[in-house]
């Protein structure tokens, strides 16, 4: 059993939660494995998908692991909703829970609103994704790629690259691989990186070269425009060029480095297509994997002990 009742952020863990989600996300990457995709673990649960922000990856990442657990799936969409009429966020979602919902799963473009429905609903929560704050199920199923490709993480180096200040991924990958041992760096142009995040004890670095040459992984991240109130560099063409991955910065590295990205890619700007698409890249596997965790995570969060006798 997890330690936490939601899923809100990474900070909230445990080292033994992380590695309790690992080890159920392998169980359930055996499933996913064979020709029935599917466990009756949450046949009798229902879990409603309430996400105030546009989302395609996360969004049909959570609702194929709820199906793939046996759950019943209820959508929830802002935009055509009474949301729009003026209706607060927790009328909204009492509304849903009237309805019968065990388990919300909600992202939302103010920070902390996960907290504030958990002060005020019985129903666990999984934050999907609150404003700038935590994306915490994108920062497991990075960690686990990165485990399934090296090994254990304790002394690896990885290197997160981009925008930094904006970025909800960036922080909770920096808690989560922080907790399981790893030294981490960011890297990206000084406007993009916030004064202090130095004081959660990561390196920060503003040349490339030097921050791909120091790590193992490269989890490059998307140029954030809907976020920015303001210019923070002249150009995407500049930016792309001192802070684009691309192929002949990784060839001239004295060795081979493993390249992430969370989606979606910005092609040509924060990374190359020959990257992107490279040997070297495990994007599809962190797209696979996102099921895996997602599984995990509403699983755990059930409450439910019959894993061993269904896989």
């Amino acid at each position: 059993m997890l330690s936490v009742k939601h899923l809100l952020g990474i900070k909230e863990l445990k080292t033994e939660d992380i590695a309790l989600i690992f080890k159920t996300a392998d169980n359930f990457k055996q499933v996913l494995q064979r020709s029935i995709k599917k466990v009756p673990s949450l046949r009798d649960t229902t879990v409603a998908n309430i996400f105030f922000e546009n989302s395609t990856r996360t969004r049909l990442s959570f609702e194929l692991a709820e199906k793939r657990l046996g759950a019943d799936v209820v959508n929830f969409s802002a935009s055509g909703s009474s949301v729009s009429k003026g209706e607060t966020l927790i009328d909204t979602v009492k509304n849903i829970l009237a309805m019968k919902v065990d388990m919300v799963v909600m992202r939302h473009s103010a920070s902390g609103a996960p907290w504030f429905l958990a002060n005020h609903i019985n129903a666990s929560i999984v934050n999907a994704g609150d404003g700038t704050n935590e994306h915490p199920t994108q920062a497991l199923l990075d960690a686990y790629s990165m485990r399934e490709k090296l090994g254990d993480l304790k002394g690896k180096h990885i290197t997160i690259i981009g925008d930094i200040m904006h970025s909800r991924v960036a922080l909770s990958n920096i808690y989560c691989l922080n907790k399981l041992g790893a030294k981490v760096m960011v890297a990206g142009p000084p406007t993009l990186i916030p004064k202090h995040i130095a004081s959660l004890g990561v390196k920060v670095e503003h040349d490339l070269k030097k921050a791909l040459q120091w790590c193992d992984v490269a989890n490059v991240l998307r140029i954030q425009l809907e976020r920015q109130h303001k210019p923070l560099f002249s150009t995407l063409r500049e930016y792309a060029l001192y802070y684009g991955v691309n192929r002949d910065m990784l060839d001239s590295l004295a060795k081979d480095i493993v390249i992430m990205h969370p989606g979606p890619i910005n092609r040509g700007v924060e990374i190359n297509s020959d990257v992107a698409d490279s040997r070297q890249s495990i994007i599809l596997d962190q797209v696979e994997n996102g099921v895996a965790i997602r599984m995990a995570v509403i699983y755990l969060l059930s409450g439910k002990r019959d894993l061993d006798q269904q896989v």
